[in-house]
């Protein structure tokens, strides 16, 4: 009996150990944290290769704009059953049926390089029958192409955009109950001074997700997109018809969304609070708990039934729209949303076309800087709020002071930019001192095979500059071009000429960053004043109504919009079975005033509307001098009361 005893031990200790593990808040902070990490790797993955996917498929700007927001469909369509199902679900394990969805969706999005074939490019010399193509010859003598026309590229990859956009579509579905369902969950079940906390460390770990994401292109991007089936690779990485590998990260972001979303399936639906747990918890504190719970056990929104909540919905959004602070703040937040959305879309494409440099490297700038320091800068907005235990309106104060500042660092960005190289027949539009021998080498409109001349003069391909000898080293590489008739030394290299002022870099990373960090310093402090605004019991449903505010008015438009101002500086676009691809010549001045001019624009509306909540704050906090006397004077000064005539919390 007594030899049993120690065995059996044990095996008791073990489930209660776990049980206790999965009702802590703490490791579900973590586990969510890991979760949301996951989720935006596969996002930010996507939007540092999204440069790369243009290239590989001949998309737009606004095409690829379009794929990049696709998942914000999912979420706005499903947003309402969200807010429904709120307080009505396990949400814990509803996070992780969307986990595996999302998953899923990564896989699927990875599926188009396995079904397109291999990558081709105009003067592709790894043919031994073909290793003329692209220099200056007749039309007799010249072999034919090794471009054609199959039935994908002649439709423009229409099946690899729809695949796109059904695993985009996918992705953000399986996202909807992720966030709303998360920090309502911890902020049910958190201590209330902790609670910002937790909400700011939550926030930091998921700017880690598209850090590493941005990384994971940088290391990814420098396989070439067919390493697997086409080896040596007659191509260098800094040559413009690179293609990298861009569909191996989904497939390892999709392994570990399927890894984080296992634990999800064991949280209990409901636990303990850290105050019941606190033995040190004062009476009032307690009190006060016990009360909020009552109130959101008798609220009556969850005796509705789906039929009728969403006939109800449209009065239910309209009376939390009618909180002004709301309103205000969420308004804010989309402004600065649309911001960051077009940016993380865009701004690799921008680093790499504005400075010459390669995807690899654009992708190391933003996930090694801009993003470590919007990370900063919302661990620090989240322990600034802690520490100092702002109200709301000091939060609105905090708020207005970090976008005005970043506006100040964000101007010089707008001087940091370079002038379009000169292009043969391009740019500038008129070059009538440049000799005119290219049409005798019957040179192909889809031809991209850029060469710089000595004289720093770019031509789209070594036809277009006449020449007609090239010259190999090893591995079948191209050293130079020579024999060529619009050059005056009568050679050129391999490669862009570049725009020539690639040392800007610097400078403009460093301003940028410290915008990053500013800006993300309102990111804890709006999103507190948001949960502190709202009644306990329409915390869900209003976190419900800010996410598909953002979706809808924010993170779905903004890549387009901002694909769309990119593609009205096009000055020549690529061409393949007569049809328009991608972009290979932007005018950069154009360029940089329109993508950073809508930068511009969405932060000073963030301020605007950060300026109006605090207005609305201090004009409500003076209108009622009487009641906060009688507040003050309370038996139970720390509780948070709630002021029925602006519907709001303040601490007084």
């Amino acid at each position: 009996m007594t030899a049993t005893e120690p065995q059996e031990q044990p095996q008791r200790v073990k489930p209660c150990r776990i049980r206790a593990l999965f009702n802590n808040i703490k490791f579900f902070v973590l586990c969510h944290g890991m979760l949301q990490l996951a989720l935006l790797l596969v996002s930010g993955y996507l939007k540092g290769s999204i440069s790369t996917i243009e290239k590989r498929y001949g998309f737009s700007s606004q095409k690829s704009g379009l794929v990049a927001s696709f998942n914000e469909v999912g979420n706005t369509v499903l947003i309402v059953f969200v807010s429904f199902f709120g307080s009505r679900v396990h949400r814990p394990r509803c996070i992780g049926i969307g986990a595996l969805i999302a998953s899923m969706a990564a896989f699927l999005i990875a599926l188009p390089h396995f079904i397109s074939g291999e990558y081709e490019y105009t003067d592709d010399i790894s043919r031994p029958n073909e290793n003329v193509t692209g220099l200056c010859l007749t039309e007799s003598e010249r072999p034919s192409s090794n471009q054609t026309c199959s039935k994908k590229e002649g439709n423009g990859h229409n099946e690899v955009f729809y695949i796109l956009l059904l695993g985009q579509l996918l992705l953000g579905i399986g996202c909807v109950p992720v966030q709303p369902f998360g920090i309502s969950y911890i902020d049910d079940y958190a201590n209330k001074k902790n609670s910002p906390f937790y909400v700011g460390i939550l926030f930091a770990l998921t700017v880690i997700g598209p850090a590493l994401g941005y990384l994971m292109g940088s290391f990814l991007l420098r396989f070439y997109v067919d390493f697997n089936t086409v080896y040596p690779v007659k191509m260098s990485r800094e040559d413009p018809r690179w293609v990298g590998a861009w569909w191996l990260g989904f497939l390892l972001a999709g392994t570990l969304l399927f890894l984080t979303s296992l634990p999800y399936l064991f949280f209990p639906r409901s636990m303990k609070t850290e105050e019941k747990s606190n033995t040190q918890m004062e009476p009032t504190s307690e009190k006060l708990m016990q009360e909020e719970k009552k109130a959101a056990q008798s609220d009556p929104m969850n005796e509705l039934s789906l039929t009728q909540f969403l006939k109800n919905f449209p009065h239910i959004m309209w009376r939390t729209l009618r909180n002004p602070i709301f309103l205000l703040v969420v308004l804010a937040q989309v402004n600065l949303a649309a911001m960051v959305a077009g940016l993380a879309t865009f701004m690799p494409k921008f680093i790499e076309r504005q400075f010459s440099k390669t995807a690899s490297f654009s992708n190391i700038m933003i996930g090694g800087f801009s993003i470590p320091s919007a990370m900063c800068g919302i661990m620090a907005g989240g322990m600034i709020l802690r520490r100092l235990n702002l109200s709301i309106r000091a939060s609105a104060a905090m708020c207005t002071a970090a976008v005005l500042v970043a506006i100040i660092f964000a101007m010089p960005l707008l001087f940091f930019g370079c002038q379009t190289q000169r292009i043969a027949g391009v740019f500038p539009a008129n070059n009538e001192n440049l000799p005119q021998c290219s049409p005798a080498c019957s040179c192909s409109n889809q031809a991209y095979n850029p060469v710089c001349s000595s004289d720093l003069i770019e031509y789209r391909s070594p036809c277009h500059a006449g020449c007609k000898v090239a010259i190999k080293g090893t591995g079948l590489k191209i050293l130079n071009y020579t024999d060529c008739c619009l050059t005056p030394s009568g050679y050129a290299v391999p490669g862009t000429c570049g725009s020539g002022c690639s040392h800007l870099i610097v400078p403009f990373m460093i301003f940028s960053s410290l915008t990053c960090f500013l800006a993300s310093l309102s990111q804890t402090p709006s999103f507190m004043m948001i949960l502190r605004s709202v009644t306990p019991e329409d915390k869900s449903l209003a976190l419900g109504i800010q996410f598909m505010l953002f979706r809808v008015l924010a993170f779905l438009p903004a890549p387009v919009l901002y694909g769309s101002a990119i593609d009205s500086t096009c000055i020549l676009w690529g061409e393949k079975c007569d049809k328009n691809t991608s972009c290979l010549y932007y005018d950069l001045d154009l360029f940089r005033t329109r993508f950073l001019g809508l930068q511009t624009f969405f932060i000073f509306g963030g301020l605007m509307f950060f300026v109006l909540s605090y207005v609305v704050l201090r004009r409500s906090s003076s209108a009622q001098p009487e009641q906060t006397e009688q507040i003050n004077c309370s038996e139970k000064p720390e509780k948070e009361q709630l002021s029925q005539s602006n519907g709001q919390y303040e601490k007084v």
